[in-house]
Parts: C-alpha cells; structure tokens; sequence
C-alpha cells in the first residue's frame, strides 16, 4: 500500500489537470463540485460550477436564495435534485452550523443529500481527514487493482471497494490521494482502451498481471430504457412580442421543482391526453386537435416520445404550481433541457 500510495501521489503532482475546484480548499466549493460531478462530464460541470458560485460564493448565499434562482442555475445540467438536496444541505449548515461546513464526519453525513462518497470527497479534500471516497472511476482503478471480479453493485463488491479505499487513504496528503484516484480512473484507467503503459500503479495491478483488464470491473446488469409516451401543451397567451407561455411547477422526482408544460403520458396518446393535461393543470384554452411537433428525447433510464400540441388563449389562476412566463423570462427559473426543446418546436416564431 505505501508505495501504491507514493506513485499515485508522485504521479497525480505532474499530471493531474488543471480544474477550478482543485484550486480551492474551501469545503463548501467542494461540495458544490462533487454534487455536480455526479454522473456528469467535467467539461460540462467547469462553466455550471464557475457561474454557480459567482451567483452563490458564500453557503449563506445559496441558502437565502430562492429555489427557482438555484434551479435556474442549474438548467441544463440535469439530475436536478442534486440541487434541491445541496440547497437543503446549505440552509441546514446555514442554521445548524452558523454556515460553516462540519469537520466532524458524521455531521457531514447527517446533512441533506451527503452520502459517504460527497463526505469522503469534502473531509479529505478540505479537512485533510484519512476519509475514503468510491465513485465510478474509483470503482474502475480499485477493481482492476486488486481484481474483484464480482460485478459493480453487489454488497460484496462495494463493501469490498469501499475496505479497499479505506485501506489506501491512510498517510499523508489524503485529498490528494483520493483525486489521483479519481483522476487516474478519467484519464488512464479509462473503461475502453486504457492506458496501462503509462499507468503509474501499472506494476502492482493485478488486472494487468492476468490480463484481465478489459474483463473488470464486471458490470451490473441493465435494463432497457423503458419507451414512455407523452402529451405535452405549449399554452400561450397574447400574440408576437407579447405571448406568454404557461408553465406548471412539477413535483415528480425526474424533474422536481422545475416549470415545465402540461404533460400526460400513457402507452398511447391522443388530443384527449392533451386536453386532460391542460385540465389537470388548470388551464382553459383553445387547443389544436393535431400535434405541432413530434419530439424524442432520451434519459437515463427512459426514452420519451412526446407529441406536442399548442393551445392558444390560454387562461389560469396563477399559484405556487402554475404561472405564466414572459419567454425571455425563462433564463431565470429552473427549466429542464427537454422543456426548452419542446418549447423552441412549438412557440410561435
């Protein structure tokens, strides 16, 4: 282990990229930083993570701000209620914490949102605590290392993973370590082709002594992403430069706390899911008996196809849940990427 450790360390101090958040040792940055690379690419994270805390430098700046400003922030970037859990977090370090993140870990573990891998990343990198952390490409170097061959997502393999790591983190510089980790399975200990010549841990991997690189990690089974059907609304009111387009707040997990259009979905839709839509949102309006726009769009775990009607006159009584936004408006809530789809096929002009 030590000289494992003495290589990666050695290594990650020559190679490891230059990213905003390895700037800082501010643990609230951190824990903005890791929240936004879960399941995330970093090219796409640097901008969101740069104009994030522009908005929001401080966690008592993020806690007095309004869910709609945090979301907005957000659009685009996805899996939005990783930022509902980090807003929570925040207000709760704000008044538990006197806006201080906790050193201690188990506080940490206690706040919205933060599981063992979020606190791991933020005691190691901010506090310099022996703290392990696993993500995916931890998972990648770990597996290939020491070669467990049981498949990702088994109890086995990630008590297996996670007693690996806690055994690495020991000794000195432990933030480092866990980013040359997390560094070497981005850029070397990649899933396809990976580098194992320019491998700094190359000679103590087991995985290459046998051969088995490509072999490992051994991947847990998958589901086909499941074909959801949908009808979507775009209800205006008012015409040219001053149409306004209705949006409902939605409380469904996919997509919680975002406006989006009335939606309906079933295993087959019609004008009447569109209808009913506008129904349930409590929308009046003259609807178009034929789809404007036919629109695919794919999620992690789902593939939508949405038809898109428009409906004009549209009135309402404005809530928590229901408003209607001017479009140049837009920038400044919380939409998702598919919303903004659907909207640019079926707005007028």
């Amino acid at each position: 282990m030590p000289a494992v450790r003495q290589k990666l360390l050695r290594w990650y101090d020559t190679a490891a990229r230059d990213l905003p958040w390895r700037q800082t040792r501010d643990p609230y940055a951190i824990w903005v930083s890791e929240v936004m690379l879960q399941q995330t690419r970093v090219e796409t994270v640097v901008p969101y993570y740069q104009r994030f805390l522009a908005s929001f430098p401080t966690p008592r700046a993020l806690a007095e701000a309004d869910e709609d400003a945090v979301l907005s922030h957000w659009s685009g970037l996805g899996y939005y209620r990783r930022a509902r859990l980090l807003h929570a977090g925040v207000k709760e370090v704000v008044t538990q914490y006197g806006g201080r993140i906790p050193e201690d870990a188990d506080s940490r573990r206690s706040l919205p949102g933060v599981g063992r891998y979020t606190s791991g990343a933020i005691g190691s990198i901010a506090f310099d605590k022996e703290e392990p952390v696993v993500d995916g490409n931890v998972t990648r170097v770990l597996a290939r290392l020491f070669r467990i061959d049981t498949p990702v997502g088994a109890s086995a393999t990630t008590n297996r993973l996670w007693d690996e790591a806690a055994q690495l983190v020991p000794g000195e510089r432990p933030g480092d370590l866990n980013q040359a980790l997390m560094e070497l399975g981005a850029t070397i200990c990649t899933p396809k082709r990976p580098q194992c010549k320019s491998c700094p841990i190359a000679g103590e991997c087991k995985a290459y002594a046998s051969d088995e690189v490509d072999a490992l990690p051994v991947p847990r089974a998958r589901k086909a992403p499941k074909e959801v059907q949908l009808a979507a609304v775009v209800a205006t009111r008012g015409r040219g430069s001053e149409v306004e387009v209705w949006l409902v707040r939605s409380e469904q997990s996919l997509f919680g706390g975002l406006w989006g259009l009335p939606m309906l979905g079933r295993e087959a839709v019609d004008e009447s899911d569109a209808r009913r839509a506008l129904r349930e949102a409590r929308i009046s309006a003259r609807l178009d008996p034929e789809p404007a726009a036919q629109i695919a769009h794919v999620l992690t775990h789902r593939r939508l196809q949405i038809d898109v009607f428009r409906a004009t006159a549209a009135r309402g009584t404005e809530s928590e849940t229901l408003r209607r936004f001017d479009p140049q408006q837009l920038g400044r809530v919380g939409i998702s990427t598919l919303t903004k789809k659907l909207l640019a096929a079926a707005l007028p002009g």
